[in-house]
């Protein structure tokens, strides 16, 4: 973790509190309309942000105009996640409900711990959030943030439900005793990763860097991968996480790898104006091609 500085550690951190408490009080709706007025305020000051947006975009050939339904979905996140605690398990109803549960159910049953191929689309923080609330709670493996008291922040949010919060370094052991108890573990794998780190795979028709640490964790745990993630559902104002039918793994880690990250593309394609398109997916290039930002 870089060496950032405790002035600037301190303001941020007094920041993001005083934009989250802001968000915490009044009906919903008021709520997401000042967010969206912080995503604003972010789209001007960050204009990069849009940027690779809209050349996510283009590699993809969506229509800017569905692309930019990111910047809504941000905003009901961000809601979402500073209105975690209020989230109980007598409530937590008017948030969100389960579709394709059954999947889970059968998975442990099976005795050999479920994956959770998770990525960011929609509410990836209250998916795993209310999930402890409605089911059980699980590990979740995450990078810690940059900013150590930010980090401390998020990580005590994020375990209020009962969740186990794993650093992404640290995690490997603490992954193979859960799943050894047949417990449930989520991991973001829709994320640009270095080329010491990675391997290429397709995904939206362009080679992406992709870690193969979950398929090799899957092979070798024989562990059930569920593709989880939860989206908006305007009809019902809420959210529904989704589970969908479980990937196939085959111990050959290309293939494997290959199979989540389609899964991935599918989920996105079904739901594209809530992914997570500021990021830069394609950045990693195989030698001696081009960069693509």
């Amino acid at each position: 973790m870089a060496d950032r500085g405790p002035v600037r550690n301190r303001v941020e951190y007094v920041l993001t509190r005083v934009l989250l408490a802001t968000l915490q009080v009044g009906p919903r709706f008021l709520s997401e309309a000042i967010a969206t007025v912080y995503v604003g305020l972010l789209r001007i000051l960050v204009p990069k942000l849009s940027r690779v947006a809209r050349r996510n975009a283009e590699l993809t050939e969506m229509p800017r105009r569905t692309v930019n339904g990111v910047w809504r979905s941000i905003a009901r996140q961000m809601v979402a996640f500073a209105r975690l605690e209020s989230v109980r398990a007598t409530n937590v109803g008017d948030w969100i409900r389960y579709e394709g549960f059954e999947h889970f159910e059968q998975a442990r049953r099976q005795g050999k711990g479920v994956l959770f191929a998770t990525l960011h689309l929609g509410a990836w923080e209250l998916s795993a959030y209310s999930h402890a609330l409605m089911a059980e709670p699980m590990y979740v493996v995450v990078r810690p943030l940059d900013n150590p008291l930010l980090d401390a922040f998020v990580t005590r949010r994020r375990a209020a439900s009962g969740n186990i919060i794993l650093g992404k370094k640290e995690a490997t052991r603490a992954i193979f005793q859960a799943l050894k108890e047949n417990k449930a573990v989520g991991i973001l794998v829709d994320q640009n990763v270095g080329l010491d780190d990675g391997i290429f795979v397709n995904f939206f028709g362009h080679k992406v860097c992709v870690s193969p640490v979950f398929a090799k964790l899957a092979a070798r745990t024989n562990a059930v991968v569920i593709p989880g993630y939860a989206i908006w559902s305007p009809a019902e104002a809420k959210f529904v996480l989704k589970f969908d039918e479980p990937v196939g793994i085959t111990g050959n880690t290309l293939i494997d790898t290959q199979r989540i990250q389609a899964s991935l593309e599918r989920a996105i394609r079904a739901y594209p104006d809530q992914w997570l398109w500021i990021h830069r997916r394609w950045k990693t290039r195989p030698p001696g091609e081009e960069p693509l930002y």
